[in-house]
């Protein structure tokens, strides 16, 4: 029974050879080398790390960089105002959001996440004032700092928590003065001008004298540090070029971590990276102008291996595993739920029968694809989800029996199909109704109706092991943007709107 498991799996291997589409783009051209410094808008609390992270990139790359430092809300409008720059650094993403909603960002796909910090209440070496619960900084002689709610993150995040949980207004009541940055809180604190102040714990890797008392009460006062690529960035490749750079494992997070950050788990540094994308095939018209754009804009390559989803499946059970797997249905994720653990459900497509124009044997339902004499073609059940999903819309119809009787050919992919109808060396055929969006001179399709299952969903996953897993994942968000819904749907799919995940077969 092995024996025979892992011949059929080595036979569709061969077939996956044969049948499949690969499309490896040229390698991308070296970034020029530039004098135009990259403008960059970046929180205050993140200033020592990326002075450090400057420096490195300056040297390896000879790209200046001109940075202006100050609190995250008054950044993002100062960028609004002005209608330049090339990448804002906010010190929580939530400003990422805010900029998003103003059309400020270049795109989804745009977005880099570094690092964590935690808000502490910073004291002097030793804590004198015995500051060790958050009614300690309402006692009388305790003098308190805090940063700007209006103007910065961390004044802002801990002004929505502790609202939250009743105790806001008792904190502000004791605060002893607001300041525009945490930094500047921190500088209060190490003067003596306070006795304590609430900062992010990364901002105190630059203060000896000082150290951090963590307070349960602020202990959801995170902040998410991530870059953004800027629509108004005049060098958008090499604004990327040093996100990419910015959020490596081993450059600029390597930095993050030695100044007090939680860095993410991010892909390691390459100059040019390369990833592999599996993809069934009826998706190629919808996704490839896509992955082209992400590829220039990017400086990156993406080798896509176009095929039926069942082949590609045979392949990744027998180990090759790409960086990213879209297919044509959940089953056939379902199939490698363990290389690929989260999957991101994109689009919906259904099968249609399709006729030659003018439908001159008079189909109308699967009912008729039994008539005599008719020639039928269909996706093979074992190489791709459409031949599967065929089966299945036949068995709910009640026709598998009759109507495979005039089945003359099961091929692993439905532009085959449309190929062999346009030949004339078919009568009709079932396909999905993207196959036949290009093909609308020739022939017409038809709606197969009553039957649920003859809905395909696509999902999207990035694999677990992949070391480009940010990169993979950026292609995912370039795939699910606006740009790319006007592609899917000009070719027939149906967008899912909301972002959602594909956890359990249907």
């Amino acid at each position: 029974m092995a024996r025979s498991v892992v011949v059929m799996l080595l036979s569709l291997v061969l077939l996956g050879v044969l049948a499949a589409s690969m499309i490896r783009s040229p390698k991308p051209e070296s970034l020029t080398k530039t004098s135009e410094p990259l403008v960059i808008y970046c929180a205050a609390s993140n200033k020592s790390v990326l002075e450090a992270i400057r420096g490195d990139y300056e040297r390896d790359y000879k790209t200046p960089l001109q940075i202006q430092y100050g609190p995250s809300q008054t950044l993002l409008a100062s960028l609004e105002v002005s209608g330049t720059g090339d990448l804002y650094l906010p010190a929580d993403d939530s400003y990422l959001g805010l900029a998003r909603e103003r059309k400020l960002l270049a795109g989804e796909a745009d977005v880099f996440p570094l690092a964590k910090m935690q808000a502490v209440v910073a004291v002097a070496k030793g804590n004198p004032k015995g500051i060790a619960r958050l009614e300690d900084l309402f006692r009388e002689g305790v003098r308190l700092a805090q940063a700007s709610v209006e103007a910065s993150a961390i004044g802002k995040l801990t002004h929505d928590v502790l609202t939250a949980s009743g105790q806001w207004d008792k904190l502000h009541a004791r605060t002893t003065v607001y300041k525009t940055t945490v930094n500047e809180v921190a500088n209060d604190v190490k003067v003596g001008a306070v006795d304590a102040g609430i900062v992010f714990d990364a901002v105190l890797h630059d203060y000896e004298t000082l150290e951090a008392v963590v307070l349960p009460e602020l202990e959801s006062v995170k902040a998410n540090v991530a870059a953004a690529v800027l629509k108004s960035s005049g060098q958008p490749r090499q604004a990327l070029h040093f996100a990419r750079y910015l959020a490596a494992s081993d450059k600029g997070l390597q930095r993050y971590r030695e100044f007090g950050f939680q860095p993410v788990d991010s892909d390691a540094w390459t100059e040019q990276p390369e990833i592999t994308l599996y993809s069934g095939s009826m998706l190629r018209p919808a996704i490839e102008s896509t992955i082209t754009d992400f590829e220039k804009r990017e400086g990156v390559r993406v080798t896509r291996v176009y095929n039926g989803c069942g082949i590609l499946v045979a392949q990744m059970k027998a180990g090759q595993v790409p960086d990213a797997y879209f297919a044509c249905d959940v089953e056939f994720m379902n199939q490698v739920r363990g290389l690929f653990p989260e999957s991101d459900n994109v689009s919906q497509n259904e099968l249609v029968i399709i006729v030659k124009k003018g439908n001159p044997h008079g189909i109308k339902s699967l009912h008729d694809l039994a008539n005599p004499g008719l020639r039928v073609g269909v996706g093979h059940e074992k190489q791709c989800a459409m031949g599967w999903l065929t089966q299945r819309t036949f068995d709910e119809g009640g026709v598998k029996e009759k109507v495979m009787k005039n089945v003359v050919v099961q091929t692993p992919t439905g532009d085959m199909l449309v190929n062999q109808m346009r030949s004339g060396s078919l009568d009709a055929a079932v396909a999905y109704l993207s196959n036949a969006a290009g093909s609308g001179e020739f022939l017409d399709a038809i709606r197969i109706k009553g039957i649920p299952c003859s809905v395909a969903t696509q999902p999207f996953g990035v694999a677990r092991d992949s070391a480009n897993k940010r990169l993979a994942e950026r292609l995912r968000q370039a795939i699910r943007a606006d740009s790319s819904k006007e592609r899917f749907t000009s070719e027939g799919f149906q967008w899912v709107g909301e972002r959602s995940h594909d956890n359990e077969s249907r």
